[in-house]
Formats: structure tokens, C-alpha cells, sequence
């Protein structure tokens, strides 16, 4: 696999993580540096770490991820995005977002989510003659980067919007997970 293709499947790998991520960035009551940098290493972590749980799983084990990798998605990302708009809709427009936002729990729920995509890709990369450790690599390191800026752009448009941010972006958690639903399951 050229450098380039690498590059090119790590971005990819990572948007679901930056659209994650910024949502939770407009979700929490601003956010610190190190709020984004927690979370672009926990998206980042997790995204480097699936691909590699798939190239191990390999032919044997792929159709079994394959049946229920998007359904899982589907519950996590469904449900960490109903969670975000519940929030938001029940607070009244000045209030600041709940300090419950910050939960590792949720943070992981949603890493693994949005991340599910990748041990599939690496499940497919078994097949190819390929450095799983360089493409997990460049996976993790993407979306850390991506993520953590995510939550900082996500800063600037939760000021700004504050729980309409949320709202709009806890909808995109949950139309991601229906967009992997759909694929999958027409696939």
C-alpha cells in the first residue's frame, strides 16, 4: 500500500471520530486544551487499536464482526446521540451543558463507536500484503489529531450556538450510526 493510500484510509478512518468530536466539543461547557487533547488520545487510541483487533480476528472471525459491527454502532452512536439531543432540548437555551458530558464512559462509548468502521477495514487489510502496524499507526495518529481539533472547533461553535450545537450534532452522532446501519445491511 503507497504512503498516499495510507493517508488517504487514515483520513477517512477519522471523520466519524471529527464529527464525534465536535460535537462533544460543543457539548461541554468550554472545554480546555487538555479537554481536546484527552480526547483526540482516547478517539485516536481506540481508532488505532480496532484495526488491529481485526487484521488478528482475520478470515476466520470476519463474518461474524461483519454481522454485528454495524448494529453495535448503530446502538452506541444511536444512543450517546439521543442522550446528547435529550440533554439539550430539556435545557432551557441559556443554560450551560451538563458537567455529566464530560464522562469517560461517554467518551469511550462514542471512540468505540465511531471506530467500529476501522476493524472491519483492518479485517479486509488481512487479505492484502500490508503493514498493519504502519496503517494502525497512521489510523490513530490521524484521528487524534483530527478529534482533538474537533473538540476545539467544537468550542467555538458551542459558544456561539450553544444547545443548538448539541442538538445538531448529537443528530449527526445518530445519523452516523445509521448511515453504517444502512450500508451494511445493503451491502
Amino acid at each position: 500500500m503507497s504512503p498516499i493510500s495510507i493517508v488517504l484510509l487514515a483520513l477517512g478512518m477519522s471523520v466519524d471520530a471529527l464529527i464525534a468530536s465536535t460535537s462533544r466539543g460543543a457539548a461541554l461547557r468550554r472545554p480546555s486544551v487538555g479537554e481536546a487533547v484527552r480526547t483526540g488520545l482516547v478517539f485516536g487510541v481506540i481508532e488505532a487499536i480496532t484495526p488491529l483487533i481485526g487484521w488478528a480476528a482475520g478470515v476466520a472471525a470476519s463474518a461474524y464482526i461483519a454481522e454485528v459491527d454495524h448494529w453495535i454502532a448503530f446502538g452506541l452512536l444511536g444512543a450517546v446521540g439521543g442522550r446528547m439531543v435529550l440533554h439539550a432540548w430539556r435545557r432551557e437555551a441559556d443554560e450551560p451543558a451538563p458537567a455529566v458530558n464530560r464522562s469517560v464512559w461517554i467518551l469511550l462509548a462514542t471512540a468505540v463507536g465511531t471506530s467500529l468502521d476501522a476493524m472491519a477495514v483492518g479485517v479486509s487489510l488481512a487479505f492484502l500484503d500490508v503493514n498493519i502496524v504502519v496503517i494502525a499507526a497512521a489510523i490513530g495518529l490521524a484521528t487524534m489529531l483530527m478529534s482533538t481539533g474537533g473538540v476545539l472547533a467544537g468550542r467555538v461553535i458551542g459558544a456561539r450556538f450553544g444547545r443548538y450545537a448539541e442538538i445538531v450534532g448529537g443528530l449527526a452522532l445518530m445519523g452516523i450510526g445509521t448511515s453504517i446501519l444502512i450500508e451494511h445491511l445493503s451491502a
